[in-house]
């Protein structure tokens, strides 16, 4: 084959592998985005996500002041209770960031005007730090000085736990999750809040 035939013959593989290349291309960096309702149910992976956080803190919420130990607390002391929020700890077979629906139920739980709660122990490092900021920096009669903190009553603490059983393709995803508060004063449990959810997935296997 001489030169100028080898030539034809690049570029007519050229110009018949080209569309095929740049249209691989264009669909591969293609995207798109819908905008969905925050409060759809959407399960992708199967995974925990923001539909089981959701279903939790409202679970935890309404169950957490329509126990007993509200009503006894404002009784006994003619106040509302001062909590403040613990460890929740993460022993599920995935990564699951509580601070969602913690966040959740801390706001749904103090604008119901039942309880209030206190900053964390990772928050209170931030608002001291201001504080003593406030001591040098700040008016004397703007300033927030030391020793004022409110005290909480009790503790939320708690566990999300998780089992997977699995066969081939299929899945059953188990979670359980318990939420306990604490009475600072003795460590009596006075709530204990539990949820389970449990997802079965499935999973095409494709052959080539």
């Amino acid at each position: 084959m001489n030169f100028n035939n080898l030539s034809s013959a690049l570029l007519i593989i050229f110009l018949f592998i080209s569309p095929l290349f740049f249209t691989g291309c264009a669909s591969s960096s293609s995207v798109k985005v819908s905008r969905i309702s925050a409060t759809s149910t959407t399960d992708l992976s199967g995974d925990w996500n923001d539909t089981d956080s959701r279903q939790v803190s409202e679970a935890m919420i309404k169950d957490v002041l329509t126990q007993p130990w509200l009503e006894k607390f404002i009784t006994a002391n003619n106040k509302q209770p001062v909590l403040i929020v613990g460890r929740v700890k993460n022993r599920s077979h995935e990564h699951i960031n509580v601070q969602t629906f913690i966040k959740d139920m801390e706001r749904v739980l103090i604008n119901s005007g039942e309880v209030e709660f206190v900053a964390s122990s990772s928050e209170r490092s931030q608002i001291r730090q201001e504080r003593k900021d406030q001591a040098e920096h700040a008016s004397f009669e703007t300033q927030k000085g030391p020793g004022q903190e409110t005290g909480a009553d009790f503790m939320l603490i708690g566990t999300i736990s998780s089992i997977i059983d699995k066969v081939g393709g299929e899945q059953v995803k188990f979670y359980q999750i318990n939420l306990e508060l604490v009475d600072l004063s003795n460590n009596r449990k006075v709530w204990i809040g539990e949820k389970k959810i449990k997802k079965a997935v499935s999973q095409n296997r494709y052959k080539f």
